[in-house]
Order: structure tokens, then C-alpha cells, then sequence
């Protein structure tokens, strides 16, 4: 206990003197020697040099061994696949990214596309892959555990094999973890942004598609299926009852407040539509409508809102519909909205969603924006994986 206790307090200052070490943790100075030279023995801790401008003399400093494991994480979209190598510390030491496989039902070309991104992260980090401790990949949808295939991700092609499980797990000799993009958002949220220090908080992700990660007691709330925050398929207000959902790979949340939603409410007001994908097509329309709210340059008369306004107010409106489901069920502390087209709307978005929140639930959470902007789902894969690698590690019992 005392040796985990000392790792997790020179992860969180860097580098730490033997003293110092002691005062933290409350033990004797013998005591923190033997802890540093046994944690410098067994490779987890090494000398990084002495204190310097103080009275008496220098202390030696030490710090946790960036070469002690290492892990990967994946972040796989219909667009790419990116990739990231990170020492135990949590520094990102290699990234690789390469397009995803065109519509190809293949599985073994989605394996082939996987080991490929791997292997230059891994090769970026001045690594071989059997220096991975762990790799944690994350995807549209999850993985049904009962059955090994992917569900709710049916946009996702070469994903849905049987096997493709097992055919990763051959071509990769690490440890293989898989999880829901917008949970690996949320454990980055937690570990390193809007939502640290947090234990009951949801997340919503607007991007390619609408989800939610739902945290409760610290713990991500998954479901008997994987399908736990698979709002994008949940009936609203607003918007015609889809039967089939699963079938049709449409639902109500997700045409009330999806991408696709804000570029039908910029056509009905008028507004040019910019090229691109529709959630960059989105996201450029409403970081535009984000920007003449601040500026006060909208362009309305007579006190009416102007066109980009409107699209802010009736996006904010969708939003808050299906969170209103969310919150009467589940109360949470928090609830953080991240993904970019949501982060495209800014402050003023937020504001806006937090006001029509509070007319239609009684449950009133604090609303706030992601605050891990680069990456969140790679960065979530990178601290699932080092959560679970630093307990094996770590532990000096064995």
C-alpha cells in the first residue's frame, strides 16, 4: 500500500525528494529510503536528479520510470483510424492515424487496418509491439459480451463479423480491451477534464452520432448489452415513433438533435449550408451562429432573433428534450456535453440548453462543455488502459 501510495503521488507531482515522499505519505525517513530503493530495484522508479538554490544540501529527486509498460489506444471512427502509444506516466510517446476501409463487409481487411495503425503508433514510439502492455479500442456501438458482436454501430463496415474478435486478438499478442467511443470520452472527461472529481455525471456526445455515457458511483454504467447511452434510438417529443429502430438504424433523439437536425433547421431559416460531412457541415454552422451571438452581428429587426440565433434556440431545444429523459431518471451531479458539434456552439449553446433544461425537468444538474477538446476518445482508450495496467504493475506484493 505504502509503494502504490508513493507511485500515484510522484505520477501526480512528477518528481519528488525522499523527504518529501515521507511527509506525504506520513512515513519515517528509513522508511521512504527502503520504499524508493525497493520501487528503484524492481524498475518503477528511477533517480532524475537533485535539488538545486536551497540551503543544506541537494536532494536526490525521483521520478516514476516512463520505461516501466506502456499502452496503446485506438480511436476508430467511419473516417479513420487513429492511434496513440503512451508511457506509464500517461505521455503520449507515438500517434499514427490512416483512413478507415471503404464500405468493404471484410473483416480481415478492418484487422489488417487495425495492426497497421498499431504498428505506427508503436514504431512512431521507437517500439516493438511486444513492448505493449495493453490496447484499448475504441468504437461506435459495443461489443455485445454474450455474443462478441458489434451492435448499434451498423454505420461502421468490416465491424460486425463474429469472429473479428477473435481474428484481432490472433493478430495482436497484447491484451485487447473494446469500448464505446463516447465512454472512452467520458474516463477522459473524469481523468483529465470537466468532469474530475465527479462520481455522477453524464456525458453527452453529438458528433457523427448522438450517445451518452451515464457514470454512477465513479463506475461507467454499461447495460446487460453494451447498449447503455444508445439515446440516439430513444423516442422524444418532436419527432415521428420509429418502430424497428434497430433495423431502420434510426430513432427519435437522433433526428430531433443530431447533426442531421441542425442542417435541416438551417435550410428551414434560410441559411447556406457549408460542404462537408454532416457534422462538419454542422459544426461549421453552428460555431458561425456561436460566433453572431457573441458578437450581437445576427442580423435581427424589431427585437426579433436573427436566423443563426433561431438555429442556436431550436438546436438547444432538441437537446434538452432527450436530456430531460435523462435527468428524470437518473438525477445525476453533472452532465458534461462534448463531441464537436456541440463544442461548435460554445457557451452560448450551453447556456441556451441549461435555460430549457430547467423548464422541463425538476432535477436541475450544472451543464458544462467537454473539456478535453483534442482527441477525448483516444485520450479516454489511453487512461482505460493505463488505469488497468498501472494495478498490475504497480502491485509489488507479488
Amino acid at each position: 500500500m505504502n509503494d502504490r501510495a508513493a507511485l500515484d503521488l510522484l505520477l501526480e507531482h512528477g518528481t519528488l525528494s525522499r523527504t518529501r515522499i515521507g511527509k506525504l505519505t506520513g512515513l519515517s525517513k528509513p522508511t521512504a529510503s527502503q520504499l524508493l530503493a525497493r520501487l528503484e530495484s524492481a524498475g518503477l522508479v528511477v533517480a532524475t536528479g537533485t535539488t538545486a538554490g536551497r540551503p543544506g544540501p541537494n536532494a536526490q529527486l525521483y521520478s516514476v520510470n516512463p520505461a516501466a509498460a506502456h499502452v496503446a489506444g485506438l480511436d476508430v471512427t467511419t473516417e479513420h483510424i487513429r492511434a496513440a502509444v503512451a508511457d506509464i506516466t500517461g505521455t503520449v510517446t507515438g500517434e499514427f492515424e490512416l483512413p478507415t476501409p471503404g464500405r468493404s463487409r471484410r473483416s480481415h481487411g478492418v484487422v489488417e487496418q487495425v495492426v497497421q495503425a498499431v504498428d505506427g503508433a508503436v514504431k512512431a514510439a521507437g517500439l516493438h509491439l511486444t513492448d505493449l502492455h495493453r490496447i484499448v479500442v475504441g468504437t461506435p456501438g459495443a461489443f455485445d459480451p454474450s455474443t462478441g458482436r458489434l451492435r448499434y454501430a451498423s454505420h461502421l463496415p468490416g465491424w460486425h463479423s463474429p469472429t473479428l474478435l477473435e481474428e484481432l486478438a490472433a493478430a495482436l499478442p497484447v491484451p485487447l480491451e473494446y469500448d464505446n467511443d463516447v465512454n472512452l470520452a467520458a474516463v477522459a472527461e473524469q481523468r483529465l477534464g470537466a468532469a474530475y472529481g465527479h462520481d455522477d455525471f453524464v456525458l453527452l456526445w453529438n458528433e457523427e452520432g448522438i450517445g451518452a455515457a451515464i457514470v454512477i458511483g465513479g463506475r461507467l454504467h454499461r447495460g446487460r448489452t453494451g447498449g447503455a447511452g444508445e439515446v440516439g434510438f430513444m423516442p422524444v417529443p418532436g419527432t415521428p415513433l420509429v418502430r424497428h429502430v434497430a433495423k431502420a438504424n434510426a430513432g427519435g433523439f437522433q433526428e430531433l438533435a443530431g447533426c442531421n437536425a441542425v442542417l435541416r433547421i438551417a435550410r428551414e431559416l434560410r441559411l447556406p449550408v457549408p460542404r462537408g460531412t454532416q457534422a462538419q457541415a454542422a459544426s461549421a454552422l453552428l460555431s458561425s451562429a456561436a460566433a453572431a451571438t457573441r458578437n450581437g452581428t445576427d442580423g435581427g429587426s424589431d427585437g426579433d432573433d436573427g436566423p443563426q440565433a433561431e438555429l442556436l434556440r431550436h438546436f438547444a431545444t432538441g437537446l434538452a428534450i432527450g436530456l430531460a429523459s435523462l435527468v428524470t431518471v437518473l438525477d445525476p451531479e453533472l452532465i458534461v456535453l462534448a463531441g464537436g458539434v456541440i463544442a461548435a456552439g460554445g457557451e452560448p449553446l450551453r447556456a441556451l440548453v441549461q435555460a430549457e433544461l430547467a423548464e422541463l425537468a425538476v432535477p436541475r444538474p450544472r451543464l458544462v462543455l467537454g473539456g478535453v477538446p483534442e482527441h477525448p476518445v483516444l485520450s479516454g482508450a489511453l487512461q482505460s488502459a493505463l488505469a488497468t495496467t498501472r494495478d498490475e504493475v504497480f502491485d509489488t506484493s507479488r
